[in-house]
C-alpha cells in the first residue's frame, strides 16, 4: 500500500515549521491542504510558507487559481490525488499539510461526488429566491427533499444551501446520499496526525500571528488583490478569516484595532471548529503539543509510528 502522512490540525499549532522539518527528514514534498492559500496574491492573510522554504522543500496545490474564480472541493480531490502519484512515482513520500477538514476528508474517504453538472441558470433562480424571499424559504425546500442535510445548515451558509437543492434537482440524488457512501480510501495508507495544544497556548499564538500579519502588510494586500481581481465582499476568496475582517475597516465602519480584535477572535473560532471536525475521525493519531515539549520528540514519535506498521 502507498503510504501518504498528513499533518493536519488547528490554525496556529505550528504545523509548516514541523512538515518542513519532517519533509526534509523523510525526502518528502508538500501538498497543501489549506482551502485559502490556493490563492495567488494572498500570502500575508494566509500565512502561506515562505518562497525560500518552497525552494527548499518541493510543495504543490499553492497559488494555483486567482481570487476570483471559484475551486470546489471535487477540484481539491482531482488536483492532490494526481500531485500524489506524481510524488509516489518519483519513489518519494507525500506529505498533505494543512487544517481545512473538508480538503482532508475528500482524500481520506475517497468522497465520491455527485454526478451532476451545473446548472448555471437554476443556481441563479436560487440566489435570486435567497436574496428575494429569503434563506428560510430555501431551507424550507431543502427540509422536504433532503432533511438529513437540512439538520446541519443555517441561513447563513448560502451556498451550501443552493448546493445542496441544484444536486437534487439535476440529479435527483440527496446530497446526503452521496455523503453516506463515503468510505474510507483504499487509493493509499494514511497516517493522520492532529496537532493540539493547550488552548491558552493556542490562542496566544493565533494572537501573535495576526498582530504580525498586520505589520506585515495585511492591509495592503487586501487593497492590491481588490484592485488587482476586482473582488467584493461576495467574492469566495474575501469571506477567507484575516480578509472578510478587513473590509470593513476600509470602508471606515471600524478602527484598526477592532478589525485586529474582529481576526483573532474569528481566528479562534475557527481552531475551535477546527478541533471539532477532527475529533470526529477515528483515524487520527493525535499529536498534543502539551505533552510532547519539543518538535524533536514529535518526529521521534510519528518516525518511530512510522517504522512500526
Amino acid at each position: 500500500m502507498k503510504r501518504v502522512i498528513i499533518i493536519s490540525g488547528p490554525t496556529g499549532v505550528g504545523k509548516t515549521s514541523f512538515s518542513l522539518a519532517l519533509a526534509e527528514k523523510l525526502k518528502g514534498e508538500i501538498v497543501s491542504a489549506d482551502s485559502m492559500q490556493i490563492y495567488r496574491d494572498m500570502d500575508v492573510g494566509t500565512d502561506k510558507v515562505s518562497r525560500p522554504d518552497q525552494e527548499k522543500i518541493n510543495h504543490h496545490l499553492l497559488d494555483i487559481v486567482d481570487p476570483n474564480e471559484e475551486y470546489s472541493v471535487q477540484d481539491y480531490q482531482k488536483d492532490a490525488y494526481k500531485k500524489i502519484d506524481e510524488i509516489l512515482e518519483k519513489g518519494k513520500t507525500p506529505l498533505v499539510v494543512g487544517g481545512t477538514g473538508l480538503y482532508i476528508d475528500s482524500l481520506v474517504y475517497d468522497f465520491k461526488f455527485a454526478s451532476s453538472k451545473p446548472d448555471y441558470a437554476l443556481r441563479a433562480s436560487l440566489e435570486k429566491d435567497y436574496e428575494e424571499k429569503g434563506p428560510e424559504y430555501l431551507l424550507d425546500k431543502l427540509e422536504e427533499i433532503d432533511p438529513v442535510t437540512r439538520k446541519t445548515l443555517t441561513g447563513k451558509d448560502k451556498k451550501k444551501i443552493i448546493r445542496a437543492i441544484e444536486v437534487y434537482e439535476t440529479s435527483g440524488k440527496r446530497l446526503s446520499e452521496t455523503k453516506q457512501e463515503n468510505k474510507l480510501s483504499e487509493k493509499y495508507e494514511f497516517y493522520l496526525y492532529v496537532f493540539n495544544n493547550d488552548r491558552e497556548i493556542l490562542y496566544s499564538n493565533i494572537n501573535q500571528r495576526v498582530d504580525e500579519m498586520v505589520k506585515e502588510g495585511l492591509v495592503e494586500e487586501v487593497i492590491k488583490v481588490i484592485d488587482k481581481y476586482g473582488l467584493d465582499e461576495n467574492s469566495q476568496s474575501m469571506k477567507a478569516i484575516g480578509y472578510r475582517e478587513v473590509l470593513p475597516y476600509l470602508e471606515g465602519k471600524i478602527d484598526l484595532e477592532t478589525m485586529k480584535e474582529e481576526i483573532k477572535k474569528d481566528s479562534r473560532r475557527y481552531a475551535k471548529r477546527q478541533l471539532t471536525w477532527f475529533r470526529r475521525n477515528p483515524y487520527v493519531r493525535w499529536i498534543d503539543k502539551s505533552i510532547y515539549d519539543s518538535d524533536e520528540k514529535i518526529m521521534t514519535y510519528i518516525l518511530n509510528d512510522l517504522e512500526g506498521d
